[in-house]
């Protein structure tokens, strides 16, 4: 469903009018917090070339990492559905969280206790200041939508992820599915 009022939770589809922005182009935000002071989301669908335990060796898993958004891209930050195992999580909504203690997150991990489906890693973020969400809707940058997929989102979304939810939208969104990503080679 269509909303115009952004909230925590919510999905941002990057209008098609994006095209040329290399950090929003086709891309698809889970909305983790908005407030008067600001908004803060993270790209779900910007896989990164490498995986959590390229940048942690400590860590012995293959969970890929995301372009979270270009704010404190040398951060890492992460989403999940599992706040019983990681202790110091703040819920988003539907059963999404945002962080927790990263020290229980690596010792979970080891143990296999963690599964692709229940956590995503994310260089950066994505932050708007006040009223800056608000204006970028008004100057149609965005279509907000109700995260249908709830918890399960996580284990969704892919690099197709855009795609889906264009064509989803239907109407004249059905036109720019099949777009190539650059214009110009079309």
């Amino acid at each position: 469903m269509i909303s115009h009022k952004p909230k925590k939770g919510h999905l941002l589809i990057a209008e098609p009018s994006t095209i040329g922005d290399l950090s929003f182009n086709r891309s698809v935000l889970l909305l983790a917090d908005h407030n008067s002071e600001g908004s803060i989301g993270f790209i779900l669908n910007k896989p990164l070339g490498y995986t959590i335990q390229d940048l942690i060796p400590e860590i012995k898993g293959n969970f890929k990492i995301y372009n979270g958004g270009p704010v404190e891209q040398d951060n890492l930050y992460f989403i999940h559905n599992i706040p019983e195992l990681i202790p110091g999580s703040i819920e988003i909504s539907n059963g999404i969280y945002w962080g927790g203690d990263f020290e229980s997150t690596k010792e979970l991990i080891n143990k296999g206790m963690i599964r692709k489906n229940n956590i995503r890693f994310f260089l950066g973020y994505t932050g708007w200041d006040a009223q800056q969400l608000e204006d970028e809707l008004e100057d149609n940058s965005w279509i907000v939508t109700e995260n249908s997929y709830a918890n399960k989102i996580i284990g969704k979304s892919s690099t197709s992820f855009w795609k889906e939810k264009i064509m989803e939208l239907g109407g004249d969104y059905l036109i720019w599915s099949n777009a190539p990503e650059n214009p110009s080679l079309n």
